[in-house]
């Protein structure tokens, strides 16, 4: 397998990890209940949470590297935490299909851009835990520029779906709203088993190894 090849679908995995945990989708009907004012009001929090969520994934990612060294911490044993956190609130997430990730009284009365539609509607903690497991995979250079490619894509494919959320919530109803967060929800629990297995995978290679050596 070519490098060119191996890092694209390095950055596809990367794309619908951060796409399916950050869900859209399920932030629109959010977006649209915590902003009003005209469309140009509405593009400028869209722009302003899109660019808070992306600063903060972007430092996590770049930092990544530094905190697994400075606490310790191994790729598989990261991977595995991530897989459980992301396989914990998918399930929950699909469940409690009622529940709002966020209330209004959570909302600053001024601007709600970068609380709570930034943080943590948009890069919320499997958001974070996606990115720092996805830095921990990334084994070179060239697969940290598809990371960061497919950061970049999420947030921007984010903030296509903010701008048109009106749109969207308007014609998929609620009943859409559900099946959308039960979709996403299923291909999130699938990359957190899979994160789950990959680390676990490799620690058991590891112990075979010691065990053979």
């Amino acid at each position: 397998m070519t490098v060119e090849r191996e890092a694209f679908q390095f950055a596809l995995l990367a794309f619908s990890s951060l796409f399916s945990v950050i869900n859209p989708i399920s932030a629109a009907p959010i977006f649209v209940a915590l902003t009003g004012g005209t469309p140009e009001d509405r593009g400028r929090t869209a722009f302003r949470a899109c660019l808070a969520a992306g600063a903060v994934l972007a430092v996590f990612a770049a930092a990544g590297g530094a905190i697994f060294a400075f606490f310790q911490i191994t790729v598989p044993a990261f991977q595995i935490a991530g897989g459980v956190l992301f396989t914990s609130l998918a399930l929950r997430e699909m469940q409690d299909e009622e529940t709002p990730r966020v209330t209004r009284d959570d909302v600053e009365k001024l601007d709600p851009s970068v609380v709570p539609l930034g943080i943590p509607v948009i890069a919320g903690p499997g958001a974070i835990s996606a990115t720092m497991v996805l830095v921990g995979q990334a084994q070179d250079a060239v697969h940290r520029t598809a990371l960061a490619a497919a950061l970049v894509a999420s947030i921007v494919v984010t903030l296509a779906i903010l701008l048109a959320a009106p749109a969207i919530v308007g014609r998929i109803g609620k009943t859409g709203q559900r099946v959308v967060a039960k979709v996403m929800g299923l291909v999130t629990v699938v990359i957190g088993v899979q994160f789950i297995l990959n680390g676990a995978t490799t620690v058991l290679l590891s112990i075979l190894r010691q065990a053979k050596g």
